[in-house]
């Protein structure tokens, strides 16, 4: 058991190497010029209504402000072979070398149902990426069954360098999630999923920008959240992380950072991370 002083150590150094995951909407290349550091990782959501590209080009300028910046590739929103080999030059020629591969909410436009085709695609197309992260999901999926979630994980770790967990809001069940996937010899270091400081009438304000029907799966899938950040009292990332301490802070964890879904409540989420960090420095 590490006594309180190593965990709190061990919290600064995942606040340190936390990442932001941003939408891309006009502003949002605005904030985080104005309120991130350079030596942020910024991560950029894929949106149906927008398409891929408006995830392409956020990525790319904020590489070029010097960011390291992840684009999300979404495997439902790509066509196929020819489309991902022609993604590969465009985001290498920018000199980006991670990026994130989840399924998406999208409708399958084209040969890849889920994200395993495209990682296997990827292997064939020579390993583009240094780095390439999969979603992992401690809680139910709203369409998936859990043991398909971990089935999915084991399918893809040999494509992948590292995991993000999703969002989910009891210690337990992510303690209980991290155990198994240990368990099941899944070794990939881990990011763990948590949304910093949210006010609920911007982040409503914010499903509504995503596009009227992303708009209506997102609040369908995330009731949950919604119902924990508006009560009194109510779910926080912060809390979320001081209670899961026990379980993402021994070096078996393999825990290596956090992953903090903004929702491109950029400045206020670069406070809490910094205030937090200096909180528990002390």
């Amino acid at each position: 058991m590490r006594n309180r002083s190593e965990v709190k150590q061990a919290l600064v150094g995942l606040l340190q190497q936390a990442r932001y995951e941003v939408l891309p909407t006009p502003s949002t290349e605005e904030k985080v010029l104005a309120h991130l550091p350079v030596d942020r990782t910024v991560t950029i959501t894929a949106s149906p209504s927008k398409g891929l590209d408006a995830t392409f080009d956020l990525a790319e300028r904020l590489g070029k402000a010097g960011y390291t910046a992840v684009p999300h590739i979404a495997a439902r929103m790509v066509s196929g072979r020819d489309e991902l080999e022609e993604i590969c030059a465009r985001l290498t020629a920018s000199g980006i070398t991670t990026v994130f591969v989840p399924g998406g909410d999208a409708e399958t436009v084209g040969n890849y149902p889920d994200a395993l085709g495209l990682l296997e695609d990827l292997r064939e197309l020579g390993s583009p990426f240094s780095h390439v992260g999969i979603t992992g999901y401690p809680e139910s999926h709203p369409s998936i069954n859990d043991d398909l979630t971990i089935q999915a994980m084991w399918d893809k770790r040999r494509y992948a360098t590292h995991i993000v967990s999703n969002l989910t809001f009891d210690p337990k069940v992510f303690a209980t999630w991290l155990t198994r996937m240990r368990t099941r010899g899944i070794t990939l270091p881990l990011l763990v999923g948590l949304p910093g400081p949210i006010d609920r009438t911007k982040l409503l304000g914010m499903a509504t920008k995503i596009g009227v029907g992303e708009s209506t799966k997102f609040l369908a899938k995330n009731k949950r959240l919604f119902a924990g950040l508006a009560a009194p009292g109510g779910f926080t990332g912060e809390r979320f992380l001081e209670q899961v301490a026990p379980s993402v802070t021994p070096p078996s964890a393999l825990v290596e950072g956090l992953h903090v879904f903004s929702f491109n409540q950029i400045a206020e989420t670069e406070d809490w991370r910094t205030s937090m960090i200096e909180r528990l420095s002390h």
